[in-house]
This record gives structure tokens, C-alpha cells and sequence, in this order.
């Protein structure tokens, strides 16, 4: 659902002659933005990234889902696109790592052991530890498993997610209340050494200070020598704050959470009404 707890804030519509022609990145958040809010792909997404590719264009997601569940998503096209996982946490092109920004196992276990004081204190909350080769899970109620098949596609069922053996990259958390006011508060011994970001209505990430959205589109940036001004970037909620400041042609949707609005330079159409396509369309010039 469209973020409605304040109001929308003013931000404007570029006119078709102020974008550039060379735009060469395109970055786009899914949940809220890409796809619609039954978490349905757009129609005419497959032809727009035909078309893009054919104009040397690179399309990237950029998302807190899981790589194997993005790769899963665009499997019919994800030939040479770069998948910006785990809120930019991991990093992957053709199955190739280009970047990833690990937790400590000993911090990890730490949030992961808040969780379980947060379930146990009331909070209807569900840890996900997040690996490169999957999420690990203790809670085994099909509601929340239900919510863990969405973005996680690679997922598993374990005693104590803590003991299984892999490289941690993210401690995602799933609140059936409020992340931002439930579960989010609950970690705030972490903020002054981690980034605790509420990255839905339900969901709050806790990753290293120096993992977000804008740190990986920044680090492509420099690796394929786009600058912000050749890249444009599409977000709804606040883990994609930083995402928009790596571009110059950056465009909040319209129900966007205010400070998402806020520090957008652009608005566009809201993900129901496929804005990211339509948007795209209108300033590519795309047939």
C-alpha cells in the first residue's frame, strides 16, 4: 500500500526537455516502485528493456530481496543486468560478485539475538539472516513464512540461525505491526554503530554502516564511468534515500514515504499506474 501516514509533499515534474539524451543507467527500487502493490511485474517491462538495451542502456533492480530472488525475476533477460541486492549489501552481474559489504558474524548474532528479546517481549516479529547463499530462518509459523518466500527465494528452516555457516550480509527483520515504530526502536543500541533502515511497513534492516542502496549504485558509477547526471533512479520508501542522491534524475513515486518525496528532485506516477515504465518512456522518448 502507498505510504498515506503524512502528506504528500510537492516535488516536481521535469518537462520532457530538461532530461538529458545520455542517460545510461537506469536503477529502480521493486516493492512500491516497480512493481505494483500485489507485487506484480508491469506490463511492457520485457519490451522497455529490450528497447534499453538495444540504446546501450544498463537497467539495474535495486531492492532488499535477495539476488537468487531477483535473478529468478528477470531470468529471461538477466544476461550482463546488474542486480543491486540486499539493499546494496551484494552486488551481482552473470553470477559474478562485483561488490558485497559482509556483517560480522559476532554483530549479527547480536541483532539476531534482539529479535528474540523483541518476540519474547511481545513484538510479533521474525528474524531473517541474511547470507550470500541464503536466508536463514528459526520461525516456522506459515504466516511468516509466507512473508519470507516473497523476497526470499533461496530460504531455509533452521534451529538457530546463528550456528549455520555462511557470509553474513544483512539481518533483515519482519514485524506483522509497525517496523518503523515496533521493531525499529528495539535497535536502536545499533544506530550509532550499524544502519538500522525501515525498508517497508513491515520490514527493518540492519546492515554495516557503510552498506546502502547509494553506495553500490555509486560504486557501478564508478566501475562502468556513468556519472549521476547519466543516471536516473526510482525509490518509494527509506532505504532508497541514498540511491536517489547517487543520481541526478532522481524520481520519487507519488505515494511515496514524505521524506522519499521529499528528497527527490522528480515525481512519478505511482507504481499501480506503472510510473516507472511510463516515466522511462516519456523521457527516453521510447516508441
Amino acid at each position: 500500500m502507498p505510504y498515506s501516514s503524512a502528506p504528500l509533499v510537492s516535488t516536481p515534474e521535469p518537462r520532457l526537455g530538461e532530461v538529458p539524451a545520455d542517460i545510461r543507467l537506469i536503477v529502480t527500487d521493486m516493492d512500491g516502485t516497480l512493481l505494483d502493490d500485489d507485487k506484480q511485474i508491469p506490463p511492457g517491462l520485457w519490451r522497455t528493456l529490450q528497447l534499453l538495451r538495444e540504446r546501450g542502456v544498463l537497467f539495474s533492480p535495486a531492492s532488499g530481496r535477495q539476488y537468487a530472488t531477483l535473478e529468478r525475476q528477470f531470468a529471461d533477460v538477466a544476461e550482463g543486468m546488474v542486480f543491486i541486492a540486499e539493499n546494496g549489501t551484494y552486488v551481482v552481474r552473470d553470477g559474478v560478485e562485483l561488490s558485497s559489504d559482509p556483517l560480522q558474524r559476532e554483530a549479527a548474532v547480536r541483532v539476531v539475538g534482539a529479535a528474540r528479546r523483541l518476540a519474547a517481549g511481545g513484538v510479533d516479529v521474525g528474524a531473517v539472516l541474511c547470507g550470500k547463499w541464503a536466508a536463514y530462518v528459526e520461525r516456522t509459523d506459515e504466516p511468516f513464512l509466507a512473508e519470507v518466500r516473497k523476497y526470499y527465494a533461496e530460504h531455509r528452516v533452521v534451529p538457530d540461525v546463528t550456528a549455520v555457516d555462511d557470509d553474513f550480509i544483512k539481518v533483515a527483520l519482519y514485524d506483522f505491526g509497525s517496523a518503523e515504530h515496533g521493531t525499529a526502536p528495539g535497535l536502536a543500541d545499533f544506530t550509532a554503530t550499524h544502519k538500522v533502515v525501515v525498508s517497508g511497513e513491515h520490514w527493518v534492516d540492519v546492515m554495516n554502516r557503510t552498506a546502502d542502496k547509494g553506495a553500490a549504485v555509486r560504486r557501478l558509477q564508478g566501475e562502468l564511468g556513468i556519472t549521476p547526471a547519466q543516471t536516473m533512479v526510482f525509490g518509494d520508501y527509506l532505504n532508497d534515500l541514498e540511491m536517489l542522491d547517487a543520481a541526478e534524475w532522481s524520481f520519487a513515486m507519488t505515494g511515496a514515504h514524505p521524506e522519499v518525496v521529499r528528497r527527490a528532485r522528480h515525481l512519478a506516477p505511482s507504481n499501480n499506474d506503472n510510473g516507472v515504465l511510463r516515466t522511462i518512456a516519456r523521457f527516453l522518448h521510447l516508441p
